[in-house]
């Protein structure tokens, strides 16, 4: 937690959405740490290895379904440490009518 908290330009004036500002900064921050003590890896690991996780949307003459890319074995892993259910295989299923 002794990262320096990068608030960039703040362009807010009342005190209120300044004070926002800073508590949703420091809460990333700590989301952040929690994922990386929980999962041992640095945050731009994480990041870079979920980013890797796309919906893909299909269209026929049948109708549209959109689902997501396969989990790789390190996206399981992370998912699995972190305590969080994977997304589902399949997102919508929408038929032509």
């Amino acid at each position: 937690m002794k990262q320096v908290i990068d608030l960039r330009p703040v362009h807010h004036r009342k005190e209120d959405r300044i004070r926002a500002h800073v508590i949703l900064c420091w809460l990333a921050l700590l989301l952040i740490r929690i994922a990386e003590t929980a999962t041992g890896r640095t945050w731009p690991t994480i990041r870079d290895e979920l980013q890797r996780l796309h919906a893909v949307t299909y269209t026929g003459p049948a109708g549209t379904f959109r689902h997501t890319t396969t989990l790789t074995k390190t996206q399981r892993d992370l998912f699995t440490a972190l305590s969080v259910e994977p997304p589902k295989r399949i997102l919508d299923l929408a038929t032509r009518a």
